[in-house]
C-alpha cells in the first residue's frame, strides 16, 4: 500500500505542468494511471504525444526502475516493458519530486481482452507472456507484481506487453512488491525469493483468475483449495497439469512451461488424423456410399486379380466369333449380288 504522505506529495490534478529542472521537457497532466507502493502513474501530453509518467519521492525507487527499463532496452526485439523517453525532477514548493517518462502503451488489459475477444485468446497470449518471461529471467530479472493488470494488449496484430516494472526485482533477491492472489508467499506454496519459479507461479493463477475474474479470498490456503477450484472449472480442466505444475515449482523455465502448454494442442491433431485415417480405410473396404461407388473402379483393392490364361482363350474365342460373323456376311453379300446379276441378264433376255 501506497503512503499517505507520498502519495499526497505525487498528487497533481489534471492541467498541471511537469518542467524537469534539468532536461527542461514539459509535460502536462492528462489523468491519473494508477498508483502503487512506490509512486503514481499519470497520462500526459508532450509536444503533442501521449506518455507515460511516473513520480515519487523515492528517488532510490525511480533509479531501480530506471534500471530495468535501461537493461530492457538492450534486449532486441523485446516487448518486456515500455520505452523510458526521460528522467528527471520536479521542483515543488520545499521538496524535489523524481520522475521518468516512458512510452503510453494503449489498449485493455489482459482480463478485458479476453472478455472482448473470447477465451480462445487466452492460450494465445500465455504463450507471448511466457515467452517475454524466458528473455526477462535469461537477463537477471524476475518481474515480480505479475498480475493481468500489468498486462496490456496492444494490437492488431495482438501484442501482450507488461507494464509497471516496479516490481523487478533481480533474481536472488526479495520480491520487492507483490499481490496477494498471485504471490506464491500469500497462499504458502514458497518464499518471496526472486527467481524464475515466482514468477511462473503467477502465470499459474493468471490463468486461474480468467476463470474466476473476481478472483476468491483465501480460506485454509495451499495447493488444494487453489486446484479445487481449477478442479470446479470447465474451462481450467485442460491445463490442470499445467497449473498444477506452475504452482509447485516443477517448471525450471518459462520455456519449459510454454511448451508443455503447446504439446496440448498435440493429441488433438493426432486424433483428427487417426479418425481421418480410419475413414479413409473404411472407404477402402468397398461400395458403402454412392460415392463409394463411384470411386471404386479407382480405389477399391478387393477386386479379385484376373488369371491371364482365362483372359487369353477369352480373347481367342472372341475372335473366332468375329471371323465366323465377318465370313457369314462376305457370304451374304455374294449371294445377293449374284442374284441381282441373274435378275438384270433375265430382263435383258427377255
Amino acid at each position: 500500500m501506497m503512503n499517505p504522505s507520498l502519495k499526497n506529495l505525487c498528487k497533481v490534478i489534471p492541467g498541471t505542468i511537469i518542467q524537469g529542472k534539468w532536461h527542461h521537457n514539459r509535460y502536462t497532466i492528462i489523468k491519473e494511471l494508477g498508483f502503487g507502493a512506490n509512486g503514481i502513474v499519470y497520462l500526459a501530453r508532450h509536444n503533442n504525444t501521449q506518455v507515460a509518467l511516473k513520480m515519487s519521492d523515492n528517488g532510490m525507487s525511480i533509479t531501480s526502475e530506471v534500471n530495468v527499463l535501461k537493461s530492457f532496452a538492450k534486449v532486441q526485439g523485446s516487448a518486456l516493458g515500455p520505452s523510458l523517453l526521460d528522467v528527471d525532477d520536479w521542483e515543488r514548493p520545499g521538496k524535489f519530486v523524481s520522475f521518468y517518462v516512458m512510452e503510453f502503451i494503449k489498449g485493455p488489459d489482459f482480463l478485458a481482452f479476453l472478455q472482448q475477444k473470447g477465451s480462445d485468446w487466452k492460450e494465445v497470449m500465455i504463450l507471448q507472456l511466457l515467452a517475454d518471461l524466458q528473455v526477462l529471467h535469461e537477463n537477471g530479472w524476475v518481474f515480480g507484481d505479475l498480475k493481468p493488470d500489468n498486462l496490456i494488449v496492444t494490437g492488431p496484430p495482438a501484442r501482450i506487453r507488461c507494464i509497471d516494472v516496479g516490481g523487478t526485482t533481480l533474481q536472488g533477491r526479495s520480491i520487492k512488491e507483490f499481490t496477494e492472489f498471485f504471490d506464491r508467499g500469500y497462499w504458502g506454496l514458497g518464499s518471496r525469493k526472486a527467481d524464475p519459479c515466482y514468477d511462473l507461479f503467477a502465470v499459474g493463477m493468471i490463468m486461474v483468475n480468467t476463470a474466476y475474474p473476481k478472483r476468491f479470498t483465501k480460506t485454509t490456503g495451499g495447493l488444494n483449495e487453489i486446484m479445487g477450484k481449477v478442479k470446479q472449472s470447465p474451462e481450467l480442466k485442460r491445463y490442470e497439469n499445467v497449473i498444477a505444475n506452475a504452482l509447485t515449482g516443477k517448471y525450471q523455465s518459462a520455456r519449459q512451461m510454454r511448451e508443455e502448454i503447446l504439446q496440448l494442442r498435440q493429441p488433438k491433431a493426432d486424433s483428427r488424423s487417426s479418425r481421418y485415417q480410419q475413414k479413409t480405410s473404411t472407404a477402402n473396404q468397398g461400395p458403402q456410399t454412392k460415392t463409394s461407388t463411384k470411386k471404386s473402379h479407382h480405389t477399391n483393392t478387393n477386386i479379385p486379380p484376373v488369371n491371364a490364361t482365362a483372359l487369353q482363350q477369352t480373347r481367342k474365342g472372341y475372335n473366332k466369333k468375329k471371323k465366323k460373323s465377318s465370313a457369314l456376311e462376305t457370304l451374304t453379300i455374294i449371294i445377293i449380288i449374284s442374284v441381282l446379276y441373274f435378275i438384270y441378264i433375265y430382263s435383258q433376255i427377255t
